[in-house]
């Protein structure tokens, strides 16, 4: 049996590593010429503590002075010590360059391109490269504007599919080189570049029920989360809160709906913020956040969305009072 060890670099690079079943993860990390941090081996030196953010392990023996009860209480490892029993996501305090090793490219093909209204795009590519690719759903790559040397972050919108493709959503920018790529001249067959994974902004292991707020094609990173959630079950409620600035940005409501009948205990609501919107729901997503969600702050709130609705969510719990019991964002421009 071997298990997939996520490690986040401090620089946002991640990179996928297998453990066979017994082996520590710094023996795995080097047999695939990853050089994390390291110096005695024997977990006397405290050289290679990292965090464990998910995942079952077993720490193998090893003096306090390198690692404490408490550190050890809070998922701290000594990855010479570490031996994972599941899939784990472990936090290496240093850059990847530190560690020699590269972040992986992917050469792929526009399989389909879905352009939804003159704000969003959807776009998926595929290819046997794919086949290599993992990634925590929620995080992004980079994608190379064809015809130049400028890269765009977009996160992933789904899961890649036995079939090795991979989805996107992205917004529409004026003048923007991608998005005007994507809607004006872009064929399915096309080639293009990819590069990741990248972010600390992901699905953790989940513990409790779930709220998630999405801002426009913030949407994205949420969608890739609940297709692993329908893939591995579901086990916590989760409701999700997606606005939009005008009726006209409103997309994949069809595939939330479709999420929605094979998730029981996935719900959601839609808002627009336009007072001239037809929608039944206007304002903004603070206006539809209820008690319910928040679970007397035993809760996990995952946000992703432009920068000024991000600032106002913030505010919002701040004012509020709501300290939830997990709280990650990212913020897009």
């Amino acid at each position: 049996m071997s298990y997939k060890i996520a490690l986040n670099f401090e620089d946002g690079v991640t990179r996928f590593i297998g453990c066979n079943e017994g082996e520590l993860v710094a023996d795995a990390a080097y047999r695939q010429r990853v050089n994390i941090p390291l110096d005695c081996r024997d977990g006397a030196c405290g050289t290679c503590k990292c965090h464990a953010e998910s995942g079952k392990y077993t720490l193998e023996d090893y003096i306090e002075d390198a690692l404490s009860d408490e550190e050890a209480e809070q998922g701290q490892v000594l990855t010479c010590r570490m031996v994972p029993t599941s899939d784990c996501v472990v936090s290496v305090p240093v850059s990847s360059k530190v560690c020699k090793t590269v972040t992986e490219t992917y050469a792929v093909e526009l399989s389909a391109i879905n352009r939804h209204s003159d704000t969003a795009i959807g776009f998926s590519v595929k290819g046997d490269t794919l086949a290599n690719l993992h990634f925590l759903p929620g995080q992004y790559v980079n994608i190379k504007v064809p015809g130049s040397d400028e890269t765009r972050a977009y996160s992933f919108s789904s899961l890649v599919s036995d079939a090795s493709e991979v989805s996107f959503l992205i917004r529409v920018i004026p003048d923007g080189q991608m998005s005007s790529y994507m809607r004006d001249t872009a064929q399915v067959g096309e080639s293009l570049e990819i590069s990741g994974p990248f972010g600390s902004f992901y699905l953790r292991d989940m513990n409790r029920r779930a709220l998630f707020l999405a801002g426009g094609t913030g949407l994205a990173p949420f969608t890739a989360m609940l297709e692993k959630m329908q893939r591995d079950g579901l086990e916590y409620p989760v409701h999700l809160i997606y606005g939009v600035t005008n009726d006209i940005d409103l997309v994949e409501v069809d595939r939330l709906e479709r999420l929605a009948a094979a998730l029981p205990l996935f719900s959601y609501t839609t808002c627009v913020a336009s007072p001239e919107s037809e929608h039944p729901a206007k304002g903004y997503v603070t206006h539809y956040i209820e008690a319910e969600h928040l679970n007397d702050g035993d809760v996990d709130i995952y946000l992703c969305g432009p920068p000024p609705m991000v600032d106002a969510v913030n505010h919002y719990f701040s004012e509020k009072g709501i300290t939830p019991a997990s709280f990650h964002y990212e913020k897009f421009a």
